[in-house]
């Protein structure tokens, strides 16, 4: 039994995850539509667990307990609220001792050996949140797979998909997919990962 860690993100056709500081995933940039969101719905219940690093949380913690039962909001963000909350969370982070909707909370400074530990007593996938979290897997060799949901616009400048990453990453193509909106999905196994 061995998890793979995947990193989950909506980037930009030149890798950025933000144009401007603080848009925590919420970039006027991004084209999520009805089908792209069933999608991220399908994948994220399919997953053994989350990881998220505490600025990703903390954006997801703002939203979606409440969309859970938010009558006004379509069904499918309703759904989404539902997977996150009940889904079991590893929240990574130096700020916090708690967090709630089935939420672990590991310390950073210890979390790369915590993390591989449950990487090797998990099943499935385990889906990661975050630039810095998903960085400091990398460079533990333990980053399995990258599942991005690319859109049409280049940024030019902003937030990489990796923190600080300038090395070769080279990957096999897993999987493609074309959403609305000229949204596109390509899923990759990271080569030479610790087993």
């Amino acid at each position: 039994m061995t998890g793979r860690f995947v990193y989950w993100m909506n980037v930009s056709a030149d890798l950025r995850i933000e144009q401007v500081a603080g848009e925590q995933g919420g970039g006027a940039w991004m084209r999520i539509g009805e089908p792209l969101h069933r999608e991220f719905n399908a994948r994220a219940r399919a997953l053994s667990l989350m990881v998220q690093g505490r600025t990703v949380y903390e954006t997801m913690e703002g939203f979606w307990p409440g969309a859970r039962d938010d009558d006004s909001l379509p069904g499918y963000l309703r759904e989404y609220g539902e997977i996150w909350t009940s889904m079991p969370k590893v929240l990574v982070t130096r700020t916090r001792t708690h967090a709630e909707h089935n939420t672990r909370v590991v310390n950073s400074d210890d979390a790369i050996g915590i993390l591989a530990d449950l990487r090797a007593r998990t099943d499935g996938d385990i889906g990661v949140g975050g630039a810095t979290l998903a960085t400091a897997l990398l460079r533990a060799r333990l980053l399995d797979e990258l599942l991005l949901f690319t859109h049409p616009v280049i940024l030019g400048a902003g937030r990489p998909l990796f923190d600080g990453h300038d090395e070769p990453l080279e990957l096999d193509l897993l999987e493609h997919a074309c959403f609305d909106q000229g949204v596109t999905l390509h899923r990759y196994a990271v080569r030479n990962v610790q087993a």
